[in-house]
């Protein structure tokens, strides 16, 4: 019975690659909660399947352009889907934003609490970005833990850009990315530059009531240099 029941809820929806938008809660002036999740039906991730359908919490908390959020995720369907626990401190002055995220995917052999060089399963990433309203750029560099190696071996340093294209079209919010990694890295399973992630992503606001609507999503990506292609559809709980 419960095996159907998550089936089910798998076969509905699923939440996207990423919960980063959500309805914030005002605690007082400058002061917000964000809270959402995500059910995806598939994990994909800058043009890399992560695993199946899977629930993704976001919970967050934001004053004056700085904030502090922490993301998860964690299958529905298959056991041996990787459990995510994301921390990212972020912030934000007009268009320009800087960021560093723990990334963490447990193991039954790994303890959260490790931070052992070559034996943790965290991986440390900077963001450099600045959003010019019709097209946003971004930049991201593995620079501590669990990262992967290039050509002789060596810690990769693994980086990975992409631009952003927001648009609507027929009362529906599109966002259009294209993204590459510049070098050889394993943690990418790229042997030098390459395009990873041509996607696009749909969003539309169900209405269910006056005060409250459900946004659901569609997303094509296509991966050149694995030369595989999927397609997501999630929705989003939010307050």
């Amino acid at each position: 019975m419960k095996k159907c029941i998550i089936t089910t809820i798998a076969l509905l929806s699923a939440l996207t690659l990423s919960a980063q938008e959500s309805t914030p809660l005002s605690l007082g002036e400058g002061l917000e909660i964000r809270l959402s999740s995500d059910f995806v039906s598939s994990y994909v991730w800058r043009g890399q399947d992560l695993g199946s359908a899977a629930v993704q919490p976001t919970l967050g908390i934001e004053y004056k352009g700085l904030s502090l959020t922490a993301w998860g995720s964690y299958g529905l369907v298959d056991k041996d889907d990787a459990k995510e626990f994301d921390l990212t401190l972020d912030y934000t002055i007009g268009g320009f934003n800087i960021s560093v995220t723990d990334y963490w995917f447990n193991s039954p052999e790994e303890r959260y609490f490790l931070y052992a060089s070559h034996r943790t399963s965290h991986v440390f990433e900077a963001n450099i970005g600045y959003d010019f309203g019709p097209v946003a750029f971004a930049w991201y560099t593995n620079f501590a833990g669990n990262d992967g190696v290039n050509k002789n071996g060596k810690r990769a340093y693994s980086s990975y850009f992409e631009a952003v294209v927001p648009f609507c079209l027929a009362g529906v919010d599109f966002t259009a990315t294209a993204g590459a990694v510049p070098y050889a890295t394993d943690f990418y399973g790229t042997s030098g530059f390459a395009v990873t992630n041509l996607s696009l992503r749909a969003t539309k606001d169900i209405k269910v009531t006056d005060r409250f609507s459900i946004p659901i999503f569609g997303e094509v990506t296509g991966n050149s240099c694995s030369r595989k292609a999927f397609m997501v559809f999630g929705f989003t709980l939010q307050p």
